[in-house]
């Protein structure tokens, strides 16, 4: 009785089959990291819009957070990490704040001479930088953190992704928490606070129930 072939691949067929979905694995798992990072990048700019100059620089928290020094913070922060660390440096001559010689915090805050559209400006070129690297580098691609302790420098592009997309979420949770502090406005993005629907009575209403909570609470 003949032997009828198996309709299958054979060993080559089976490794292009294996490394296309291997390409496309990946593909998908890029978009998804991305979407996440430009969600946040969004986000954090949001919180600017319509806000005066001395607004988004001014100083609301004891350690002197504000909103256009997490802009200029979070573009360090993509620049070293996407630029840097995968040997695409981004700047020729890199200003002080970005160098190892700058003061503390210097990436927190703006001068008075840096106007806030320079800083937004850098901010989405930093992420057009990025996402070069991101798009050209695979995801197990090795980078050095040069800031790092030396046992732990070595990263993938993966690692790193995560790691600024995680900064980037929080630092715009901060900033959402400045932006309703300066004038009451809240929400996850343009479109969609995911709040309660409520006026400002409702909303007076709910923080005192929730002081007079806490101070019952504080007195057990």
């Amino acid at each position: 009785m003949a032997t009828v072939p198996s309709p299958g691949f054979g060993p080559m067929g089976l490794s292009v089959v294996a490394a296309r979905l291997l390409d496309m694995i990946e593909s998908n798992a890029k978009a998804d990291l991305l979407r996440s990072l430009q969600a946040a990048r969004d986000a954090l700019l949001w919180k600017l819009d319509g806000l005066s100059e001395y607004d988004v620089r001014r100083p609301l928290t004891p350690t002197g957070t504000n909103l256009l020094g997490l802009v200029k913070h979070v573009t360090g922060v993509e620049l070293g990490y996407f630029g840097d660390t995968f040997e695409r440096p981004f700047f020729e001559e890199p200003p002080l704040w970005f160098t190892a010689d700058a003061e503390p915090n210097a990436d927190m805050w703006a001068d008075a001479d840096e106007s806030r559209e320079q800083i937004v400006g850098l901010y989405r070129r930093a992420w057009k930088h990025s996402d070069t690297t991101i798009e050209t580098f695979a995801l197990d691609a090795i980078g050095r953190v040069a800031w790092w302790p030396e046992d732990r420098r070595e990263v993938t592009l993966h690692q790193v992704l995560v790691r600024v997309i995680a900064d980037t979420h929080r630092h715009a949770g901060h900033a959402d928490i400045l932006r309703e502090s300066i004038d009451g406005a809240a929400g996850m993005w343009e479109g969609n606070d995911a709040l309660p629907s409520g006026d400002r009575s409702w909303w007076d209403s709910h923080r005192s129930r929730l002081e007079r909570v806490a101070r019952e609470a504080g007195r057990g």
